[in-house]
């Protein structure tokens, strides 16, 4: 399935912005359309499933469909292929997060760049 991008550098370590990604109970300060979240373990792993409450308040289910450890995570949300979630260290220090979506939810890129900007903000306090 094609996918539309957006990625950020971030001066954090890889790890440090990793470790945001795949811990959900921090999703919600840096996911705009994530209210809480429920996932049975304290991480990702692939075919892990859990459900959100969005910003709106409906909860939906989810999947974890792709996971490669330090990496990548790709999911469903409510049965539908949703986000792929990236980290790339970058030579020097620092590393490149990115978010990928479906062609036809490219207007969520916004919202995505929301997430990116909160990420590099929670990840330079975490130090």
């Amino acid at each position: 399935m094609r996918r539309a991008w957006t990625r950020r550098d971030i001066g954090a370590s890889h790890e440090v912005v990793w470790d945001l990604l795949v811990d959900p109970e921090r999703w919600p300060e840096w996911g705009p359309s994530v209210r809480t979240v429920e996932l049975p373990a304290p991480r990702l792993s692939l075919g892990a499933r859990g459900r959100l409450q969005t910003a709106l308040g409906a909860w939906v289910p989810f999947e974890i469909t792709r996971f490669e450890d330090g990496r990548a995570w790709s999911w469903t949300v409510a049965g539908l292929p949703a986000t792929d979630h990236i980290v790339e260290p970058i030579a020097g220090g620092g590393c490149r997060a990115g978010f990928g979506v479906p062609w036809v939810a490219a207007p969520y890129l916004s919202i995505c760049r929301v997430a990116l900007a909160r990420i590099d903000r929670l990840a330079s306090e975490a130090g």
